[in-house]
């Protein structure tokens, strides 16, 4: 596909790394194959930063009618009960319109508008305290990855971008939120309860020092997490990647992989390090709150 035609293609959204608009556009079209498998066809939250980041940013789900073609309008349902238009893209066309407005972070939910209230994924976001090492958000990461395959998931994982990861498994898009929220919960809390030294399972800041915040809350209706290759709007423009989990023990920081960098590191593997991703996915049973707690 053609590259989209750019308003004010120099504009600078990166100043400490000169990336510009065109930049973004370009990246997001490279990766186009990659990214859209998890955010095409899902209501998604945009961090907007049409001035760049040094200008100030905000956060986007809604949609407007000053939008560009490529992101469409997609009605939901909200806990209210009022009915909203959100934001949806279908297509590489929708990725450079979100250069166009300056969307450096892509933010899908969990599920797809054709089958909104099933989930197909589960998602735990290991946020560590300040003090701790990267090393000990990787070694939680695999415990968490222990706990999912014994539940029958199979589990992947990627740098957020930021100063976690995401471990994620797949899912047959058939539990309902609620199921998959219970289960995510219930996995929070067991680790916390077994090595209340390694975890905490509540969002409170007072009761996360030293401890790595395992993160279930973004598996609920409504919620958004990261989409994997997505930029974030931060300093050195990160991008959140995905990994194979033999790749995770090299990486130094969550924040290792930049713009610059990552279209090198895809260019250099043999095969994709998410190959099978969507292949992978696997029924939420009731039986896997059982299997949780007898791990």
């Amino acid at each position: 596909m053609a590259r989209s035609a750019l308003t004010h293609p120099d504009r600078i959204y990166y100043p400490d790394e000169g990336i510009s608009k065109r930049d973004v556009r370009d990246y997001y079209h490279d990766v186009a194959d990659r990214l859209l498998p998890h955010a095409a066809g899902r209501p998604l939250s945009l961090v907007r930063c049409p001035g760049g980041i040094a200008e100030g940013c905000f956060f986007q789900r809604h949609y407007s009618e000053s939008l560009p073609d490529g992101i469409k309008p997609v009605s939901l349902y909200e806990k209210s009960g009022d009915k909203a238009e959100y934001l949806m893209i279908e297509d590489a066309g929708g990725l450079e319109a979100l250069a166009q407005i300056g969307a450096l972070e892509i933010h899908p939910w969990g599920s797809t508008v054709r089958e909104l209230e099933q989930p197909e994924r589960i998602i735990f976001d290991l946020d560590p305290d300040a003090g701790l090492d990267f090393s000990d958000v990787k070694a939680a990461a695999l415990t968490v990855s222990a706990l999912l395959e014994a539940a029958g998931l199979t589990p992947f994982v990627m740098l957020t971008g930021g100063k976690g990861l995401h471990v994620i498994a797949p899912l047959i898009p058939e539990a309902d939120w609620k199921m998959v929220k219970d289960f995510a919960r219930t996995l929070a809390r067991v680790l916390a309860a077994r090595e209340p030294d390694r975890f905490v399972a509540e969002a409170a800041k007072k009761k996360r020092e030293g401890r790595i915040f395992i993160d279930w809350l973004r598996n609920q209706r409504g919620q958004t997490s990261v989409c994997p290759y997505s930029l974030r709007a931060r300093p050195g423009a990160p991008v959140a990647t995905p990994l194979r989990w033999d790749e995770l023990a090299r990486a130094g920081s969550a924040s290792a992989y930049r713009l610059k960098t990552v279209s090198r590191r895809l260019s250099a593997l043999n095969a994709d390090p998410w190959d099978g991703y969507f292949d992978s996915a696997e029924t939420l049973s009731p039986a896997a709150l059982k299997i949780l707690k007898r791990a």
